[in-house]
């Protein structure tokens, strides 16, 4: 049985459908969260699968001395996962205590930009998801490295990859890679919580994190799904594992895939605009009340249509952290 289609069928009854998307939408997580809880521990269950013994040895090893401090909020539950997948959220509660490294999570390339504007789009001020992934290997690297900063870079290497093969975490459209899209997601129409900075949920950066991921998993556990992503594309990997690392090439197929899938197969075409400077989605162009009369829906058809897409981003996200992790400790 194919799960992911399985798990679909289930959540088909409008009103199943409309009470599930609901409760997703009241209880997701802030603006760029990528891949949720869920997509994220998939990720590392994955790449452990495909790491060598000396590379998942020590990787544990360096987990369990240095744990994660106990004080530090969790938004995703822990319980019964092992330490990489436990590892895999770590940095999205870290930002809570040290806010410069969210920048680390994305890279902005503009819509409609060539594959040279890649390079180009890591501020050297702040950093990139590129950037970050480079330097955290450095650390990990480095013999003279405290180990709680090698700790905390491998958790950083687990999570960012991660980051790096979602769509709408490696491009912009002046609307903060789709976080300043409010959508209508399987009848839940979007809301303002914070009339200062404009900002809508659900919305397209929101739906594609975790509210679409949690309709194709159902009720089965994290485990179970990510075990079904591997077998479905498990005439792949061997290919995917051969192409070694480029972070950049990956950075921009991602890019192409935000264009393809997470804007291309929305009902209502969205325009693509000049580049310009946004930190919020109340900025000077204002964009989210732009785009919230454009009534663009997020329903089933549009989950059909990208399904697919993120099953296959978070199955090469686990070889590709395997392949990363394979050559630092082979």
């Amino acid at each position: 049985m194919n799960f992911n289609r399985a798990s679909r069928k289930v959540l088909k009854h409008p009103m199943i459908g409309i009470l599930w998307a609901a409760a997703v939408w009241l209880l997701s997580p802030a603006p760029l969260w990528p891949w949720g809880c869920e997509g994220h521990q998939a990720i590392a269950m994955i790449a452990e699968k495909h790491m060598n013994g000396h590379a998942l040895e020590l990787a544990n090893k360096l987990l369990q001395s240095e744990p994660i401090d106990p004080s530090l909020r969790r938004f995703c539950a822990s319980r019964g996962l092992d330490l990489m997948a436990d590892a895999s959220t770590w940095a999205d509660d870290e930002r809570s205590v040290r806010p410069e490294t969210g920048p680390w999570h994305y890279i902005d390339v503009p819509r409609g930009a060539p594959r040279s504007a890649v390079a180009d789009s890591c501020p050297s001020s702040t950093g990139c998801v590129t950037g970050a992934i480079s330097r955290q290997l450095e650390l990990l690297r480095s013999d003279g490295t405290d180990a709680k900063v090698q700790a905390d870079a491998l958790r950083f290497v687990i999570h960012l990859v991660g980051d790096l093969h979602q769509p709408l975490h490696c491009t912009t459209n002046n609307d903060m890679g789709g976080n300043c899209v409010p959508v209508i997601f399987f009848g839940v129409p979007p809301s303002m919580p914070n009339s200062q900075t404009e900002y809508y949920r659900p919305n397209l950066h929101g739906a594609w994190d975790s509210q679409i991921i949690q309709r194709m998993k159902g009720i089965a556990s994290v485990e179970r799904w990510a075990a079904s992503i591997e077998h479905e594309f498990s005439s792949q990997m061997g290919a995917w594992q051969k192409e070694g690392v480029n972070l950049e090439a990956w950075v921009w197929e991602s890019h192409q895939l935000a264009e393809t899938a997470a804007y291309g197969q929305l009902p209502t075409p969205i325009p693509t605009e000049k580049p310009q400077p946004v930190n919020s989605c109340s900025a000077d162009n204002h964009v989210a009340q732009r785009l919230l009369k454009l009534d663009e829906q997020v329903s089933q058809p549009y989950q059909d249509a990208v399904a697919p897409v993120i099953d296959q981003q978070i199955a090469k996200a686990g070889i590709r952290l395997a392949v990363i992790l394979n050559q630092l400790w082979p």
